[in-house]
């Protein structure tokens, strides 16, 4: 499995220390990292703990009494797929950690690079062959879950 580092813990083995590396984050803007590095509490970030409630009666999330129709919550996008079921994958695509996946023409699919992927996170394509994280859905009246 791939290890991957932080920007902090990048420049820290490079024997960026205290001052200096104050001055490598704000002295050069331009520095990045060559995935976006979503932050470990927001519960969307593909870790455990993911759970939150959506009230379809809400105007933020009635396009999901829509079959075809998605929104995004917590970086997460859930998307109504037939009369009563739903998906919900990570925003963030594997391909190369953007936060570009939406739902559309019955799959998921990554903006930045064309990853495709099925409503149960399988890679479609090339660029989506490592697949996203999937969460459980489960419809309550007009209450839909999303939990891991």
């Amino acid at each position: 499995m791939e290890e991957k580092l932080s920007r902090n813990a990048f420049l820290k083995s490079l024997g960026f220390k205290g001052a200096s590396l104050i001055a490598v984050y704000c002295a050069i803007p331009v520095l990045s990292s060559c995935i976006n590095e979503p932050s470990p509490n927001d519960p969307g970030a593909g870790g455990s703990g993911t759970d939150f409630t959506l009230d379809l009666n809400d105007a933020a999330y009635s396009k999901l009494n829509t079959v075809g129709k998605y929104v995004v919550a917590n970086r997460i996008v859930v998307a109504r797929i037939s009369s009563t079921t739903f998906a919900a994958v990570t925003q963030v695509c594997s391909h190369e950690g953007r936060v570009k996946v939406i739902y559309q023409n019955a799959e998921f699919y990554c903006t930045e690079h064309g990853a495709k992927f099925d409503v149960n996170g399988r890679g479609l394509n090339s660029n989506g062959k490592n697949g996203l994280t999937v969460y459980m859905t489960a419809l309550n009246g007009n209450l839909l879950r999303v939990f891991s």
